[in-house]
Parts: C-alpha cells; structure tokens; sequence
C-alpha cells in the first residue's frame, strides 16, 4: 500500500483544498446514511466535480488497495452508502448536471448526482417526466437509484430503475471506463444485459459517472382515490379485488393507522377520519382510458366494504394525498424517537398473512410496527419504532426486523424490493439463497473488482463486516439470528 502521506497528497492533488476532507468534525456529517444506528468514520471524504476527478481518485484508491464507496445524498435505509473503515467516500453531489434532454428520443442524459425530481422538473416543458418516484425522490439522486434499483409508489405499473436505464458509462474498480446499454430502446437487446447486472449492484462494480435515462409522456389524466377501511386485513383484500378486475393502476399505497396518525399530525392531510387502513390507488393515462377504468374501479372498491370513499378533487388535492404517504417515513419521528424502516417483499397473495404476522409479532417484542407499503407489488415497509436511549432496544427491534424479513421469505418472497440488502441485511442472504448461487455472485464481483476495493462488507456475507456504532457483535448476532462462526 502506498504511504498514508502520500496517498492523501494524490486525493489533494486531484481535489484540493477543502474539496478533500480529513478532520474529523468535516468527516461526521459522511459517518452515516439514513440507517443511523451504523456509523463508521471513513479516512478521507472527497468530493470531485468532474468525471475526470472520479477516475483519477478511483485509480489512488486502486494502486494503494484503499477501500472507497460512493456516495450521493445518503438516503440508503440499509447501509449501503455508509463508509467503509479505514476507506475513503467519493462523494457526488457535484456532478449534477443534466448534460442533453432529447424531447423526440425520449431520453436524458445526467450526471450520478442529479437529483431524481429534477429530471422530471427539467423535461416538463417538453410534456416528458421520469417515472421511478422514491419516497425521497426531492433528495435521492440518480447515482443511489442505480445502485439499490430503487422503486417507488408507481413501480407497479412502470418497473424499477432498471427498467428506466438505457445506457450507463462506468468506472470500475481499477479505473477502467466502460460504456453499455443503447442510446436506443431498440438497441437494449444485443448482448448480455450488462445493465441489469451493474443496477442495483450496490456499488460493488463501480461508480455510473454517465447515465442515459428513458423519459415517459406525462399522463393526460389522473384519478386518485382514497378508500378507508376500518381493519387491515379489509384494505389487503380490496388490493387483490383491484388487482382480480384486471386493472392496472399507476400506483396502490397502504398505510396503516399508526402511519396514518404520523402523515396527519406532519402534513394536515385531511384523510378520512378513524381509519385502520387507508388505500391509495391512482390511476393514469388517456382521459377516455382513465374514466372508463375509473368507473370500474370505483364499483370495485365499493365492494370492498370501505366505510368511506374520497376522489382527489384537483391537482392539489392529489398533491396532498401523496404528499402525506411520501411523508410517512419521516413522518413517524413524530411518534418515536428513533425507528428501523424495513423492506421485504411477498406474493400479493400473502399480504394479509404477512401483515398479521407483523403485528403478532410487534405485540410480542412490545415495539410498535407503523406499516406502509406498495401494495400492489406486495413491497411491505414496516417502521419498526423504539428508543434508543433504552438499553437493549436497538437490539430488540433488529430482532424483529429480522423475523420480518424471515417471514417475507417463508412466505415465498424476497428480502429487499427497492432499498437494497446494504449492511443491515446481508447476513439474511444464506436464507434466500443457496451456497452456490452466493459463490457465482461472489466470482461475478471478483472478475470485476480484483482487489475488493469497491464497497466492500455490503450486500455480500462474505468477508469483513463494516464497523458499527454499536461496539462489540452486530445487533443481530446479539438477538441471536445470525451468526459470524
């Protein structure tokens, strides 16, 4: 390995003066992504400007076998972008340029560290938006939505961010600059899917300093309906009854009560009063499609046995609606000092189960479970709330986390929908896996990044842990759900 000294010279070299940061007060705000309970303090924290910068920091880092993770605004929820010990964060918020928008191709061409609204906001104009919508798709930037293949509330009629990317240009690991994907839909089917494999790899084959985005019209119409329930299971069932009719609507969100009670008291939202549940279901496109497809759905929704029914009156109105489910993460700061989101996935068929499960078992641990999810791809999201404060209770709600997260896969589902395995969730990877399918995924890396230098300790149950705030054995092997032997 290169000498300390000299290795930090080369990061100055390339970023200097206060674009390379070293002192600790500098390096706390970088220690952790939106999973607070893990923190690591990383060595170096650099924030380039250029493609060209990120290149030349990733080759220091490969010739001195340093350690490096991207980062944008550090909105990952399972520890994905949290820094590696030791490592260095390459941070990107300054390459947020939209650098073409072709309104005839459909496409735009960003920067990693664009903000994901600002695209839609940019092409607006030309009657365009980008569809994947995060929850925190005001913050999140385009460079994390490649990494976790992030979702959102209207993934279930347009796909993730994989089905978004038409092209990517890639520093790897070693420094070398790959360009894939087609600038033309077309074009996306020749040769292996190169793309597919680089989303939602987690930053383990590089950095995208280069995107091509494909952009959607933006629908000529939208019906939202809000349909209160007065029990859970009676708001599960009505999404199976939406999904039966044979409709596909742009979006279909649940809240639960307690979430319900956090989006009130943050947002004012004026959602039916004393529901159990509240539904979401917005539908889009034609307006002749959409008020055919509306009536249908109304007569569905009104077999459901909702108590009370709501349309969005106007675009404000609608804005509101969503404002209060996109919201409801941060919203349940309200009602707990701190809060583990988590994000399993299962059949649609099997939600009602799950979310009986989830409340059996909150009522065991004695912590409360706020429940939000997309319902319609069955992408739970239960905030499991407690207080850290309290000795012990960290570890208690990990606990439960990770019976949630075994249940989605008893149930014949996945570990993560939208917020990536990360840190939190990588030893739960043997159950939704065999050996021989962690070692090809492990070989893939391997082939790719030689030396383990990209992201290393995420997504993967191999090799060294990251450090955690919590000193001693992960939370999750003190609760006794993993172990490291």
């Amino acid at each position: 390995m290169t000498h300390p000294e000299t290795f930090y010279q080369q990061l100055q070299e390339i970023c200097p003066g206060r674009r390379t940061l070293t002192r600790h007060v500098d390096l706390l705000p970088y220690e952790s992504d939106a999973l607070v309970a893990f923190s690591t303090k990383p060595a170096a924290v650099v924030l380039p400007e250029t493609e060209e910068e990120v290149v030349a920091i990733v080759k220091v880092c490969h010739a001195a076998g340093v350690p490096f993770v991207a980062r944008g605004s550090g909105t990952s929820l399972s520890g994905g972008s949290m820094p590696i010990k030791d490592g260095v964060v390459i941070a990107l918020n300054r390459l947020n340029k939209i650098l073409a928008v072709d309104p005839q191709q459909r496409t735009a061409i960003v920067q990693p560290g664009v903000i994901n609204l600002k695209i839609s906001t940019a092409v607006k104009q030309y009657g365009l938006y980008y569809a994947p919508d995060p929850s925190s798709q005001s913050i999140c930037t385009i460079g994390g939505n490649i990494a976790f293949n992030s979702g959102g509330a209207h993934c279930l009629k347009y796909g993730m961010t994989s089905n978004h990317i038409l092209a990517l240009k890639v520093v790897l690991p070693d420094g070398e600059i790959v360009e894939f994907g087609s600038e033309s839909t077309e074009g996306m089917g020749v040769g292996p899917d190169l793309i597919g494999l680089f989303v939602g790899s987690e930053g383990l084959f590089g950095i995208a300093l280069k995107i091509t985005v494909r952009l959607l019209p933006i629908p000529e119409q939208y019906k939202t309906v809000l349909a209160a329930y007065d029990t859970l299971e009676k708001a599960g069932d009505a999404v199976s009854a939406v999904v039966a009719s044979g409709l596909l609507p742009g979006a279909m969100e649940i809240m639960d009560k307690m979430a319900l009670k956090a989006a009130e008291a943050a947002v004012k939202t004026g959602y039916p009063a004393g529901a159990e549940a509240l539904l979401i279901v917005e539908l889009e496109g034609e307006k002749e499609q959409v008020e055919r497809e509306f009536a249908e759905l109304v007569n569905v929704i009104e077999g459901t046995g909702a108590y009370a029914v709501e349309v969005a009156r106007d675009e404000a109105h609608r804005g509101k609606i969503w404002k209060g489910r996109k919201g409801a993460f941060s919203s349940v700061g309200r009602l707990s000092p701190d809060y583990i989101v988590q994000d399993g996935v299962v059949p649609r068929s099997q939600l009602g189960k799950a979310l009986a499960e989830i409340e059996a078992a909150s009522k065991r641990y004695g912590l409360g479970v706020a429940n939000v999810f997309h319902a319609g791809d069955g992408n739970l999201h239960p905030l499991i709330m407690y207080d850290g404060r309290i000795e012990g209770q960290l570890e208690q709600a990990e606990k439960l986390a990770g019976e949630i997260l075994a249940t989605c896969i008893k149930l014949g589902g996945t570990l993560t929908g939208e917020h990536g395995i990360g840190v939190e969730k990588r030893d739960y990877m043997p159950l939704l896996f065999g050996e021989t399918d962690l070692d090809v995924m492990d070989n893939i890396r391997n082939q790719i990044d030689t030396k383990g230098i990209a992201n290393p300790g995420k997504k993967l149950p191999t090799g060294e842990a990251p450090a955690l705030k919590m000193h001693g054995m992960h939370p999750l092997e003190k609760a006794g759900i993993i172990s490291r032997e």
